[in-house]
Formats: structure tokens, sequence, C-alpha cells
């Protein structure tokens, strides 16, 4: 199982922190149309990531519904027919939402920095600094807590959930 430490926030001068992540990024900005199905499951959470080429990922992960960095584990799988396994795990599981965004990804070292624009929800920043075997927890903390300074993100602005949640605690 893969391990990274991340956070998730609001962004509070999305434009500002774009211009300071690609600063520090090691290489050219992408940017990302992603759909993302998320399935009832009894643990952690399943989602298929779908791109507009047809290719998707089957993600599935556990991380703590925290706000500040954390410890997360996944397993990413590729698939050609995400109209096919989406079909199959929503009628295994049901589907529990939807949520669409466009990312631009900036990369510094092995961190992903992830400036995304959610349907229905707004504007958000997640840092991912991908752990490698023998990697601590710690070091991918205090790495988090230097790039939140460097993009200026506030301990206020951070969220505990993923976007599938706030949609649907707006749907309540």
């Amino acid at each position: 199982m893969a391990h990274n430490v991340e956070i998730k926030a609001r962004a509070r001068n999305f434009a500002r922190q774009v211009t300071l992540a690609e600063q520090l990024s090691d290489q050219p900005p992408v940017t990302l149309v992603q759909t993302d199905t998320f399935f009832e499951v009894a643990k952690g959470r399943l989602k298929l990531r779908e791109f507009p080429d047809q290719l998707a990922q089957l993600i599935f992960y556990h991380r703590p519904d925290t706000d500040g960095p954390k410890l997360s584990e996944y397993h990413i799988t590729h698939t050609d027919d995400a109209d096919g396994l989406k079909a199959v795990l929503g009628g295994a599981y049901g589907v529990r939402q939807v949520v669409k965004k466009t990312r631009r990804l900036c990369m510094v070292g092995r961190t992903r920095l992830h400036f995304d624009v959610v349907e229905n929800l707004g504007e958000f920043i997640e840092l991912e600094v991908v752990l490698q075997e023998g990697d601590s927890i710690t070091e991918g903390q205090q790495e988090t807590q230097e790039l939140m300074q460097a993009l200026e993100i506030d301990e206020n602005d951070l969220i505990d959930v993923a976007y599938a949640d706030l949609l649907a605690q707006r749907e309540t």
C-alpha cells in the first residue's frame, strides 16, 4: 500500500497561491479535468477517477477525517473501461457522490500540489507528500507544514473531509 502525508484546505487567494506554487515547482504545471465517482463502502473510500481521454483510475484509500497533515494509505489501479467498471461498482455498492473538478498540478520535489476548482464547492488546495519505504511520517508532516507556510495556507483554512463529504453536507 502506498502512503502520503496530505492536507486539504480552502483557497484563501487562489490566483496568488497558484503563482506561489508555480514559482516553487520543479516543472511546468499540468491541468487535469477529473470526475470522481465515490462508492458506498464499509471502510475507507473507493472512487473511480475518470479523465476526458476515457482512461480512469480506481483508487481505494484510508485517511482519518482530521485537519492538519495526516497519513493517507492508498491503492491505485488503471483501467480503460471506466463505464463498465462504474456500472459494476455502482451496482454492487451504490454510488455515494460524484465530484467534478479541474485540477492544476504542480510538483515540488516529491510533493504534489493540487489547485482544484470543484463544481458546486469552490477553490481548494491539496498537498500530498509522497512517502517512500523508510520515510517517516514526521518528515512528511514537516515538509507539509513548510509548504503550507510558503503557499500562505493558514491552519484555519484546513478541512478534514473529502470533496464528496462536503458536497453531501451541502445537499442536506
